[in-house]
């Protein structure tokens, strides 16, 4: 492979790219439009749509003879309708497992929360006899359902363990402890969707991908470069590399305006840095299909209908298109699902870059390159270049 060759394909590639105004829109002014377009519009919204939530529970009330009321606390919180419980041993067990996005929340029931109950209704008109305590309530920040929603549902709950079935308000003279310790997020609905765009803008490199390929084979460049000492592999080197580029622009824009309107990712450089690198492999997954759309299409407008069947499913099920259900099920197979939720899990969580789910993320998007982007070479050196 001869690095002046390459070189030459990828100034050829870039070219073509900067003289193309379809292809220069969809690949760097699509990205800055829905940035600004969903920054602002969206900036200033605090709603979601998490359809059940999954609370993590830390029983520390152990020392009285009044334990039977955090059973029934937890029995309440088990029985209502949309939550999952999950029961840890100790706090710090129970944060890792918010912190890595396996929880929405967690509880934590104090020592004394059993007696401090006793002692209301020992003493029910008389607050100077309560021994009170704090409820323990932290919220997975990413979630904006779960910011406004988890609290009401924790209180509710605290309310009818004290007051039994019947009990919808509190009638009695009486300041029950609200839960503190409460992680709040004040995050807008960019804010969460941030995150999706990245992978949003790579998808769209299928069709220009392509489009590309396909316009040169019936061109008849292909043809004419297999004449030439130009390698197969140098001409997907450097289609991959171009893209490469044009990936790192395009996270450069989207982190550039997003910061103008005021996004700000709970992580630091090396989470930038991060978010960087899956992009850009990411990118690389998306050359692949794109390969693979050339390769089996008979010409540019073929080829632009057919890359939508890879484009559709991961926009829908892997961005910050978040349908729920079924559609979270389909994420699953979804590459670009697993970039948001690395990026979600560093800017919205505020993750380490040493947590091991972001790794596993990373690991799967590049096991998925290598598999898509080997299987394009395979075809393209079969069939690409007739």
């Amino acid at each position: 492979m001869k690095i002046r060759r390459l070189l030459a394909l990828v100034k050829k590639d870039m070219k073509m790219t900067t003289r193309e105004p379809a292809l220069l829109f969809l690949l760097l002014l699509f990205p800055l439009m829905i940035t600004i377009v969903f920054g602002v519009a969206f900036g200033g919204i605090n709603s979601g749509g998490d359809t059940h939530f999954e609370f993590g529970v830390v029983n520390l009330d152990n020392s009285t003879d009044s334990t039977e009321w955090s059973d029934y606390f937890i029995g309440n919180l088990t029985e209502m309708n949309g939550t999952v419980v999950f029961h840890y041993q100790d706090n710090e067990t129970g944060q890792n497992d918010l912190l890595n996005g396996h929880l929405d929340a967690l509880i934590v029931i104090p020592d004394g929360f059993g007696a401090s109950i006793d002692s209301y209704w020992n003493s029910p008109l008389n607050s100077t006899e309560w021994a009170n305590t704090t409820l323990g309530l932290y919220l997975d920040s990413s979630s904006m359902v779960g910011s406004s929603a988890i609290p009401p549902m924790v209180q509710q709950n605290l309310l009818k363990t004290i007051y039994g079935e019947t009990a919808t308000t509190l009638e009695l003279p009486i300041e029950i402890s609200s839960p503190s310790m409460v992680k709040v997020s004040n995050m807008t609905m960019w804010d969460y969707m941030a995150p999706g765009i990245f992978a949003f803008s790579a998808i769209f490199m299928i069709m220009t991908v392509s489009q590309s390929m396909t316009t040169e084979r019936d061109e008849g460049l292909l043809r004419r470069m297999a004449t030439t000492p130009v390698s197969s592999s140098e001409f997907i080197v450097s289609k991959a590399l171009s893209h490469v580029i044009i990936a790192i622009l395009q996270v450069t824009i989207i982190f550039a305006v997003s910061f103008l309107i005021g996004y700000s990712p709970a992580t630091g450089i090396d989470g930038l840095l991060f978010a960087f690198l899956i992009v850009i492999i990411f990118a690389l997954a998306c050359v692949g299909f794109g390969l693979i759309t050339a390769v089996i299409s008979k010409s540019a407008e073929v080829a632009t209908g057919l890359s939508f069947v890879f484009i559709m499913p991961m926009m829908f099920f892997g961005t910050f298109m978040n349908l729920g259900g079924v559609g979270e099920t389909l994420g699953t197979f979804m590459p670009s699902n697993y970039v948001t939720h690395a990026l979600r899990t560093l800017f919205l969580r505020g993750a380490p870059v040493t947590s091991i789910l972001i790794w596993i993320d990373l690991l799967v998007v590049a096991v998925v390159t290598v598999v898509v982007l080997g299987m394009g070479i395979l075809l393209f050196e079969k069939r690409g270049r007739k």
